[in-house]
């Protein structure tokens, strides 16, 4: 078994990002801007702001963070980002979700210009990854192809089974993974709660995607051997022998699958830091397409 590093790839990820936008430093060209928009105190939501605001600067990317009242108006909160959208400064855009109850998210998500659109939820960016164009990927599926990717995990007709039909995970790395692209080709099956049963349809995977939210989901008897597991999940338990009085544990039972896996991520250290380490691949990628 091998167990896929997704920190130390994120890693290597940032270190080739910051050579890139040292060499348009060099050049004197403009350097990639990310602004942070976070509504209300969610403490989740500040902490993972301040992650992705540090790795915009050890990476070199000009990042900026609007920390916004609670009770701003919707009309108040879609100006602000129009005018993000005009300001040659910053290439991305990212409001960080979930929003007030009395913001519509759908609003919100679709003010941001598609040029902008580093977080790949722009209704327009999800229409060309469906029909195979290039466009922004949502930055937690895009982590996922780039793993198997590093890991040189084949994918070219292998079964990939997902678990999981969000709008920021099952869907779109459904998409990502059926494109007649290199590095996909697949065969996928989403799985869901419909499912009367779920592992008739994991058993078969060649490559298993976990994003359903629930802790220790996929049990050994799930799956087959050699598969490779890619476990999305991230789930607090309660563990009182734990100084927070919890633990991160993800959808699958890690020691029991591990025991049949070829490649599997450990949550956390896993899928996790691939996603910001996309977000930034997708600043640069927005700054060399449309920056002037």
């Amino acid at each position: 078994m091998i167990l896929i590093d997704g920190k130390k790839t994120a890693q290597e990820i940032r270190e080739e990002l910051k050579k890139d936008i040292d060499k348009l430093k060099s050049e004197g060209k403009d350097v990639p801007g990310l602004v942070a928009i976070i509504v209300g105190d969610d403490p989740a939501s500040k902490i993972y702001v301040r992650s992705k605001r540090k790795a915009c600067e050890e990476v070199g990317i000009r990042t900026k963070t609007e920390e916004i009242s609670s009770d701003i108006a919707e009309t108040d909160l879609l100006k602000m980002i129009d005018n993000y959208n005009y300001d040659p400064a910053y290439h991305g855009i990212l409001v960080q979700l979930p929003l007030p109850e009395h913001i519509d998210e759908d609003k919100v998500i679709e003010v941001i210009s598609p040029k902008k659109d580093v977080d790949g939820f722009h209704p327009v960016s999800v229409g060309k990854l469906v029909i195979g164009k290039d466009t922004f990927r949502s930055c937690t599926p895009a982590g996922i192809q780039e793993l198997l990717i590093r890991y040189n995990i084949e994918t070219k007709g292998k079964h990939v089974v997902v678990l999981g039909r969000s709008n920021i995970v099952g869907k779109p790395i459904a998409n990502i993974m059926l494109q007649k692209q290199e590095h996909a080709n697949s065969i996928v099956t989403i799985c869901h709660s419909a499912a009367p049963d779920v592992s008739y349809y994991t058993k078969q995977a060649d490559i298993l995607i976990a994003a359903i939210g629930v802790p220790g989901f996929v049990k050994a008897d799930m799956v087959k051997e050699g598969v490779v597991v890619i476990d999305v999940g991230i789930n607090r338990v309660k563990d009182s022998s734990k100084p927070k009085g919890y633990r991160l544990t993800g959808d699958v039972a890690f020691d029991e699958v591990a025991e049949k896996a070829s490649y599997i991520t450990p949550v956390p250290g896993g899928v996790g830091p691939m996603t910001i380490a996309m977000l930034l691949k997708n600043t640069y990628k927005a700054c060399l397409k449309y920056s002037k």
